[in-house]
């Protein structure tokens, strides 16, 4: 991968010998042993020596993982220490590391901390440098969501995969690993060592608006096989930890957890049957952080608290039941589902007290830090049970070498981000994900002496993850490629009739459509754009760009796809099977009900067509009206 500007002062050099053995020397004189300084995997026995040297605030910072602005960690733009010194009181990572001690800090497209993978580098090197600098200076366990799909804060140039559900619609787990060992690879070059992936939660509630997508299915056991390959995949080499979320299981809820509070209704029979398995795979795998849910499930602890307050679930169910004795992280103490109870000054003392490790992204780390600090002084925690988290946060570390490595270097940027293997890695997965769901009259492949003229029009969101859209835009510039002419009209998740008369018009001049769907609504302006376009007797392609489920409420369309996210590999790859260089190959993992009544299912879980096979894996096609 090039190197690209950062828009700042440059590229830091990377830290010489002299320095990393100067800013460490204090960690590693405890765990020098037999004359070898920065031992790999440290026991027990020399990690509970540093924490015996530690301090009390030093120890309560380790608990935290904090959010911060800026692309440098001493040099950020005036607006991000504006940002900073407004949430924080801190004017960079630097003197956040400084002030607080934090163990690890989270990086976000939002903060600015993600521009391009070098810059990435530097700042993590700007992170590690300020904290080994510190009196017993110990290296920060860098985080990020980079589940791929909608969720990603490490946009292009470094790769970019199809998300959970199509990875689940693809079926194979030897896919689901190479996502987890590239994706490891790639976020360790950058110098983040803890991912907040994968999804293990069984999306059964189509109307989940939080989840979806982001699952590998609704099939329990199949969700099982998918999260322990990704696991396995992120393993390798133990370049980054891998996290699985969200326990106790976030699948089957309509409220979103970022806003509300979530009550999951299961019995405990449903839950080990339905939402355990994936994380029992995860745990057998080896998984070495698993996140907590913000919501309440009253069979599992009828106290009302969520999941990630409630010792029932984390220590009794999580801890004690299934065996699990590695890092347990809390969602965003910043969402609406743990703040609804509690004050945010309660939060991380009772997460604490009910067996978590790490507290993620607090809204006001002062108050959260001398809530903790606070509690131990008075005696609700007590010293040896922040010991017991810093432990694990520190068996992490050794685990993945961040006391012999802490820092990373341009040239491993450029050897292993964004590759053209990964890339073309990338582009073969997501041929395997494109499911085609509807070919009446095998409208599907288009051919180019047929149907030259192409328009491509329909939702356009904002890019999930750093990926260069608008959608409309990446399809009509991959079918162009493929020897269509092809034109894109932005419509909307909600066009107005002047829009749709617009694309009506336009319709008129070309020889198929094509039209991208975003969550289509039995009411909603998107499904009268079809509709339209339909009355115009153009051929009609609709491309589900998020959920599956959209197919329900298009009756009338002679094909239809799913591609199960907006970003341009699975666009690319939507755009491939359209124009019949790859046949598509995706099954639905996940059932789609009928729209008049979703008590019946419409399409199973499995069906998916195939050119020159045009039957689902069922007897017979389902009726679709």
């Amino acid at each position: 991968m090039r190197n690209s500007s950062t828009g700042s002062t440059g590229h830091t050099a990377p830290p010489s010998r002299r320095t990393v053995l100067a800013a460490t020397a204090g960690v590693t004189a405890v765990l020098a042993a037999s004359g070898t300084a920065h031992a790999a995997t440290p026991d027990d026995r020399k990690l509970r020596a540093l924490i015996a040297r530690m301090t009390l605030p030093e120890k309560v910072g380790q608990l935290f993982v904090m959010r911060v602005y800026g692309h440098s960690a001493t040099a950020p733009d005036q607006a991000d220490i504006d940002a900073n010194l407004k949430e924080i009181g801190v004017r960079t990572a630097a003197e956040l590391v400084a002030k607080y001690r934090v163990g690890g800090i989270i990086y976000f497209t939002w903060a600015h901390n993600t521009r391009d993978p070098h810059q990435i580098a530097d700042l993590s090197n700007g992170i590690q440098r300020a904290s080994l600098s510190q009196t017993r200076g110990l290296p920060v366990l860098i985080s990020t969501d980079q589940e791929h799909g909608i969720v990603c804060r490490v946009g292009e140039p470094a790769t970019l995969f199809p998300g959970a559900m199509a990875i689940g619609a693809g079926g194979s787990r030897d896919d689901a690993r190479t996502v987890g060992r590239i994706a490891g690879q790639e976020l360790r070059a950058l110098g983040i060592r803890q991912n907040y992936s994968p999804v293990a939660d069984v999306n059964v509630n189509p109307a989940n608006p939080v989840i979806g997508v982001r699952s590998f299915g609704s099939d329990p056991g199949a969700v099982s096989g998918m999260v322990a390959a990704e696991v396995a995949g992120y393993q390798r080499g133990r370049q980054t930890a891998a996290t699985a979320k969200h326990f106790p299981g976030h699948g089957d809820t309509a409220v979103d957890s970022h806003y509300g509070f979530p009550i999951i209704t299961h019995t405990q029979e449903q839950w080990d049957q339905l939402d355990a398995p994936p994380f029992r795979a995860a745990i057998r795998a080896g998984i070495d952080s698993i996140m907590t849910a913000h919501i309440m499930v009253p069979a599992l602890d009828d106290s009302g608290d969520p999941a990630t307050l409630s010792h029932p679930i984390l220590t009794g169910i999580l801890r004690e039941r299934l065996g699990y004795d590695g890092l347990v992280v809390t969602d965003s103490l910043g969402m609406e589902g743990v703040r609804t109870k509690y004050g945010d000054d309660r939060v991380p003392v009772l997460a604490l007290k009910a067996g978590v490790d790490q507290l993620l992204n607090p809204p006001n780390l002062d108050i959260a830090w001398n809530a903790v600090l606070k509690a131990v002084q008075d005696g609700e925690l007590t010293e040896a049970r922040l010991d017991e988290s810093i432990l694990r946060v520190l068996r992490l570390k050794a685990k993945l070498r961040l006391f012999k490595e802490p820092y990373v270097s341009q040239g491993g940027v450029d050897r292993n981000v964004g590759t053209r293997s990964h890339l073309a890695t990338a582009d073969r997965i997501a041929e395997r994900t494109t499911t085609l769901l509807v070919n009446e009259g095998h409208l599907l492949p288009l051919s180019r002496r047929t149907h030259p003229r192409v328009l491509v029009v329909g939702a356009d969101p904002a890019s999930p993850s750093g990926t260069t859209g608008p959608p409309t835009g990446v399809l009509a510039t991959a079918l162009t490629e493929l020897g269509f002419t092809a034109t894109a009209l932005s419509t909307g998740t909600a066009p107005s009739a002047a829009t749709i008369e617009r694309a009506v018009a336009a319709a008129g001049e070309a020889d198929a459509v094509v039209v991208g769907t975003y969550n289509v609504t039995a009411g909603s302006a998107q499904k009268a754009l079809v509709e339209r376009l339909l009355a115009t007797g153009r051929p009609v392609v609709a491309v589900a760009i998020r959920n599956p489920y959209d197919v329900a409420q298009l009756p009338g369309v002679p094909a239809c796809l799913a591609a199960y996210s907006w970003t341009d590999v699975e666009l690319r790859a939507a755009a491939r099977v359209i124009a019949g260089r790859v046949a598509p190959r995706g099954r639905l993992p996940v059932p789609v009900q009928r729209a008049d009544d979703p008590t019946r299912v419409l399409y199973p879980i499995g069906h998916g067509l195939s050119y020159g096979r045009n039957q689902p894996n069922q007897p017979q096609t389902p009726s679709r009206t």
